[in-house]
């Protein structure tokens, strides 16, 4: 039995599955990702043959459909493997640009986008931060006009996950006739290789193997079909699925902290200075309990968000607070750690200098931590108003 009000032995059972396939399928050959700046298709493959890719989706499209605690599980390993990229790409892919087809996408659409997306057949991007609007949707300035049957798109995106090796983008518009405000969004797919539409790489210093991309759509045409739900609807669904987004992001830090943490007493405990182990120094000791407290605190922050967002996809308040706690902890963890083993976490190719670079980035992705600490204040004490 796992002790826990919300794994069963059957998470428990799923997690060394997923440990075991990432540390064959995933973790040896990462590094490579890295420098390269890029997933191969068989890596999208491996995850989808083992099922990982469509763990929320419905069983009609090929997905698993299943309960949100296994994709807690996955995520948090996916996080443990310890390459922002990786985990950055797979989770959007699973969990942020295909949800909107899940939740709001037509049958057709689903069909043609969704299907293949959980095969791993067809890579997703998410198109939403532009030059001068990430946070603050009513600035998203990308364009569309009418001409009979079709969209016609205008715009630029930035920092765009996966954009490198994307088939397809699902992609924030201004459908109306305001050029500012939140009313007049809405969300398409853009065909990855649809002319008009030009990729950029964006050269990162984290997160190489996500395939960071900025993206232009210069006179794009797309079917009215590709809009997904109602036209002008863009920025209610964003909200909705912003939180699973956020709950993501949140789930891989804790994760990523967590083992980052382990490997650091592991390494505490053989390395050997005056007369002792550096674990048995006790500002040291005392260093990693605090941060172990932190770490297990934040673990069931992050359960307690999941089981609020089962219940409800606009549960604002608790998916902001864990994705701002585990990415600022999984940052403070990470840079701990690097001291920690002296003069070798600083060079340059360190892995140790990576895992810092990636904690950092993923306190700005999906909503800063800024951000995050005013929905907090906001939505946290509505109460006592």
């Amino acid at each position: 039995m796992t002790g826990s009000p919300y794994l069963t032995d059957e998470h428990e059972a799923f997690r060394q599955s997923v440990r075991t396939f990432l540390r064959k399928e995933v973790t040896p050959y990462a590094p490579d990702w890295e420098r390269d700046g890029t997933m191969p298709r068989s890596a999208w493959l491996a995850f989808a043959a083992e099922g990982l890719l469509g763990l929320n989706h419905p069983r009609s499209v090929g997905g698993a459909e299943k309960d949100i605690f296994h994709s807690v599980v996955f995520l948090e390993e996916l996080g443990r493997m310890g390459f922002g990229g990786v985990r950055f790409a797979v989770a959007l892919h699973a969990y942020m640009a295909t949800s909107y087809l899940s939740t709001g996408g037509s049958a057709d659409l689903r069909e043609r986008y969704l299907r293949p997306a959980v095969a791993g057949e067809r890579i997703a991007a998410l198109a939403i931060t532009e030059p001068q609007a990430g946070s603050d949707l009513s600035l998203l300035a990308a364009t569309v006009r009418d001409d009979g049957d079709d969209l016609v798109i205008d715009g630029e995106k930035r920092f765009i996950v996966n954009g490198l090796f994307a088939d397809f983008f699902v992609t924030a518009i201004r459908t109306g006739a305001s050029a500012t405000g939140q009313g007049d969004l809405s969300l398409c797919v853009v065909d990855g290789d649809s002319p008009g539409v030009r990729v950029v790489p964006n050269d990162c210093v984290s997160w190489r193997a996500s395939g960071m991309a900025d993206v232009t759509f210069t006179g794009v045409r797309v079917p009215k079909a590709n809009l997904i739900g109602r036209r002008n609807s863009g920025f209610m669904q964003i909200m909705k699925n912003m939180q699973l987004e956020r709950l993501a992001a949140g789930i891989t830090a804790v994760g990523d902290a967590a083992e980052r943490l382990e490997a650091t007493w592991r390494f505490l405990r053989e390395r050997e200075m005056f007369g002792s182990t550096l674990s048995a120094k006790q500002a040291v000791r005392h260093q990693m309990a605090d941060l172990l407290t932190e770490v297990t605190a934040t673990r069931q922050l992050a359960y307690h968000a999941a089981w609020s967002y089962a219940r409800d996809p606009l549960s604002i308040n608790e998916c902001s607070m864990i994705k701002l706690k585990a990415t600022e902890l999984a940052r403070t963890v990470a840079e701990h750690c690097q001291r920690l083993h002296g003069a070798e976490g600083f060079r340059a190719q360190s892995p140790f200098v990576r895992r810092v670079q990636d904690a950092q980035a993923a306190t700005v992705a999906a909503g800063a931590s800024e951000v995050m600490r005013d929905i907090v204040a906001r939505s946290g004490f509505e109460e006592l108003r």
